[in-house]
Parts: structure tokens; sequence; C-alpha cells
């Protein structure tokens, strides 16, 4: 897609952009599914759709803030194979992350923030770019990402959001459309939330951020609360008795827990998983 900044954009940056009529009908179907969301699953699979239609990615890392806390808790959601843990450590890296840099200038600009390569940082009426090394930005494996927000520090709830490996041009309109989605997402991200932990999305809190399961790993939750065998679980995923079972240990260690029928029940109370019946 086009990643070049527009003669509006560059000239008077005027914010007139209307939604198409494809444009609208997305918007507001992603709004009704919004209504029903529950859990962490419904979260990811809600971005997945015609979310993706409005605002292109394959990595989402969302921080949550409360008026108690002085920091955000942090977890990420991807479909992509090349995003991981060693990257979102990486990235929210207090002293030189990228992203935790991305977050701390929407702060001060309160505005959607566009990182890439190829782009001259500049800042325009609504959103700005900032430029950034090709070196670093490959390291992060984000590609192209962009943040953006909801509150402040005087704000009871405050979310900030990124879009990485953004395939959605860099443009007024793409800046539109996430100032039009941020107050969905942020309601989505609270009803997530709210009455689970006191962190964003999940699990045991590291470096004080959020150890996130992997999406096999919450599939072997399911299982196990179920009552299913390493063996049993292993058939229904069509993977080795061993591969299960190194899954449970992880599990185990990201959930603080000492077994299995522990791992399930705290699984259940945080909303990451739903009972079968």
């Amino acid at each position: 897609m086009d990643t070049t900044i527009t003669g509006i954009d560059q000239v008077n940056d005027q914010w007139t952009l209307a939604l198409n009529e494809e444009q609208r009908a997305l918007f507001m179907e992603v709004i009704e599914e919004s209504l029903r969301l529950q859990h962490r699953s419904h979260l990811f699979n809600w971005l997945q759709r015609g979310f993706q239609c409005l605002l292109a990615h394959e990595v989402v890392i969302i921080g949550v803030r409360s008026l108690e806390r002085a920091s955000y808790d942090y977890e990420y959601l991807t479909s992509s194979r090349y995003f991981g843990d060693t990257q979102f450590d990486q990235v929210l890296n207090e002293e030189d992350g990228l992203v935790n840099e991305a977050f701390t200038r929407w702060s001060k600009l309160g505005m959607p923030v566009f990182y890439h390569t190829e782009l001259a940082a500049q800042q325009y009426n609504h959103y700005a770019v900032e430029h950034v090394d090709a070196e670093r930005m490959l390291a992060s494996e984000l590609k192209r990402f962009v943040v953006h927000g909801f509150g402040n520090e005087h704000s009871r709830i405050a979310t900030m959001v990124m879009f990485g490996r953004l395939s959605s041009p860099v443009n007024a309109q793409t800046a539109h459309l996430l100032e039009l989605l941020m107050p969905h997402l942020h309601c989505a991200i609270v009803k997530v939330t709210a009455n689970k932990c006191p962190s964003v999305l999940s699990t045991t809190a590291r470096n004080g951020r959020i150890k996130p399961l992997s999406k096999r790993e919450l599939e072997v939750l399911e299982w196990l609360q179920a009552g299913k065998t390493n063996w049993e679980i292993g058939n229904i995923m069509q993977v080795s008795p061993l591969t299960i079972k190194n899954h449970v240990q992880n599990i185990l260690r990201k959930l603080d827990v000492e077994n299995r029928s522990q791992a399930a029940s705290k699984a259940l109370k945080l909303g990451l998983i739903t009972r079968k019946q």
C-alpha cells in the first residue's frame, strides 16, 4: 500500500476526511461487535475481523493504567510469528525501548504518532510522523507502527495502544480512523479487564509488565479445564504428548501456580478461557 504523505497533508492537513460508504459500514460493524466482547480471546478475534479492514496490522501492544498506579501494565497480541516475548521485552525497555519511547512521545502530543524508516519527522495538525533508523526498526520486528491512547494522568483508567507491522498507509485518513476507533477500543479493553486483575489482559507481572500466554497455551488451558490428559490433548491438537507437557510447564510458570487444576481455575477467574460444557 501507499505509504507517502499526501499533498493535502503536506500543505495544510485539513481535517475534512470523511469515511466512504464501505468504511462507514465497517466502522458501525466494529462498534456493534465491541459491545459483545467479554474475554481476552474475544478482543483478539475482534481485532482480526472488520477492525483489520479499517486499520491493517499484525501486532498490538496495549498498556493500561489506573489512577491508583503510576505506571502502565502491558500485554501484546499478535498474528505474526516474527514478534514474541523477546521483541516485547526489547521494545518496552525503559532505557531504549522503541515503543516505550513512542508511548512517551504520544503522552506529550496526545495525537496519533506514526513511526517509519522512510519518512522524515513531521508534525501535522492532527497526527505526527517520527523517523526511525532502519536497523533499529528491523530489530523490533514491527516494520512500521502507530501509537495512540485514551485518557491522561488524571483519568481513572487510561489506555495506550500500538499497532505494529502496519499495512495501512501513513496519512491523515489512517490517523482519522484511529481517532474514531480509539474510544471504542478503550471501552473494549476496560470491559475485558474489569473485575479480573489490575493488569491489562492476563497473567503474572514480570518486570512491571505482563507475561502473556501464547495462542497454543490458551488452547491447552481450555482442554486442561475440561479434564483432558496430555495424551488426549496431543491427539486433539495433533502434536506429541511431550509438546503438550512443555506447554503445561510454561503455563504453570506464567500463571505462577503449582498444578494443572490451579492453572485452569486461575485462568477461568482471569477470563483467559471459558468453561467448556
